[in-house]
């Protein structure tokens, strides 16, 4: 039995995605729709690919991550038919077919390469094809990755079935797995390179196999918000870490942060009060709930506790509208989370399309729709040092507001990030992430 018996909620996860797609068809004009898995793309002026990611419109039907040229035939009212890429090769070793709780839905049919999978295909005049945009325009698709059908399809994808949320929680669960495996190679004085291996070894995984690539950053690190080196080398000295890193279960990906001091207890209250207010903006999420809103509060809490921390000295209010707040905290309070890690579909306004606008101010919120039940978004306020933004901040207007005595004493500690998942409900939202560790202590 799969976590969560996976076997039992994938039927009725097939069914409601199949409604979704049979609908979006329909109204664009299809009879039916072909997804490709994607293919190898060859590094430039050599002869080996890049690693390969599958599409997550594919991963949708078939949690399939490894196998590149495979297809998924949606024809509504049918079994979907999985073409399944095996092709007879003795540079590589070709994956077995699939065997597990969901492979029961298809028929699946093995293909030596792509002619074969377009011998396989009938009637391609009136389907969709959505992959690749090169390589099958003379395959005869009635259109290729057409805009208003991935429209309608993107904006399904925010409400998660219940075999979703499964696989997410399982997501986190190895997350938090990873997670305290590298707390303890934090504590132990290891470096940004040696974290990151113990990290992927408490869950037996590669880089290219976790859903992004984890962002491990010892001491000033932190003040940068994808950063994306891991030193060899262990500092001088063990000040603090930002870890942003999740994993991936049957496709779906989590997406989690913690912020650690190593021995500062100035810093270290810092991340507590960072704590208790990402805790009370999670206490905020509950279907009905305006994503924008939940943005500001997120806003006015942090510029509380800076105030309340010495860091600034306007109000609350005045420092949210002033733009100060956003000198701390220029990044968005979290996305929609699912197969992607930004998952698409955050500003639609509706299936058809348009835009629901970003308040002014703050133009890098990946989300701004209504929650509903069954979405999964992320929760990451943050709160950083970071020089640039100080630096535009001293030579203007906010200069008097800021003590900058207080900011240097915390610049060498980077910054603090806390993000958890949390799957939406009518009443308010379950911690996929917080119950992971929970579950794991």
């Amino acid at each position: 039995m799969q976590p969560d018996a996976l076997d039992e909620l994938f039927p009725s996860h097939l069914e409601a995605i199949g409604a979704a797609t049979a609908g979006a068809l329909a109204a664009c004009g299809y009879d039916a729709l072909i997804l490709h898995s994607g293919g190898l793309r060859a590094v430039d002026f050599d002869d080996y690919p890049y690693p390969f990611k599958a599409h997550a419109a594919f991963k949708l039907w078939a949690p399939l991550a490894d196998n590149p040229d495979c297809f998924v035939l949606v024809q509504p009212g049918r079994r979907p038919r999985l073409l399944f890429n095996r092709p007879d090769d003795y540079w590589h070793k070709p994956s077995p077919l699939p065997d597990s709780w969901w492979t029961g839905a298809f028929d699946i049919e093995p293909v030596t390469d792509r002619a074969a999978a377009r011998a396989a295909i009938p009637n391609p005049g009136r389907a969709a094809f959505i992959g690749d945009a090169t390589g099958f325009g003379d395959w005869g698709f009635a259109a290729v990755n057409p805009a208003p059908l991935l429209t309608r399809l993107d904006y399904a994808r925010a409400r998660k079935t219940a075999y979703e949320i499964a696989c997410l929680r399982a997501a986190n669960r190895l997350g938090a797995r990873a997670h305290t495996a590298a707390a303890h190679a934090f504590e132990s004085g290891e470096s940004e390179y040696g974290i990151a291996l113990a990290y992927m070894a408490s869950i037996t995984v590669r880089e290219q196999e976790l859903p992004y690539n984890p962002i491990i950053a010892l001491n000033s690190g932190g003040a940068v918000l994808h950063y994306q080196v891991l030193e060899r080398r262990p500092p001088a000295e063990h000040r603090s870490m930002l870890i942003d890193a999740g994993a991936t279960f049957a496709c779906y990906g989590s997406d989690i942060t913690r912020t650690y001091s190593r021995s500062d207890p100035d810093f270290a209250a810092l991340v507590g009060r960072m704590d208790e207010v990402q805790l009370a903006l999670c206490a905020g999420v509950r279907a009905g709930v305006d994503w924008r809103d939940l943005h500001l509060t997120a806003h006015r809490l942090i510029a509380e506790l800076l105030h309340d921390s010495g860091l600034i000295t306007l109000d609350a209010e005045a420092a949210v509208d002033t733009g100060l707040s956003s000198v701390f905290l220029p990044h968005g309070l979290g996305h929609l989370l699912g197969l992607q890690v930004h998952d698409v579909g955050g500003t639609l306004a509706s299936r058809e399309g348009g835009e629901i606008a970003r308040p002014p101010g703050h133009p890098n919120l990946r989300l701004t729709r209504v929650l509903e039940e069954g979405y999964v978004v992320t929760m990451e306020p943050g709160l950083y040092f970071i020089d640039s933004l100080l630096a535009g901040a001293k030579a203007g207007s906010h200069a008097r507001h800021i003590d900058w005595a207080r900011v240097a004493q915390f610049a060498p500690f980077g910054g603090i990030r806390i993000e958890d998942d949390l799957a939406v409900t009518a009443s308010g939202c379950e911690n996929l992430t917080r119950e992971a560790f929970r579950t794991l202590s």
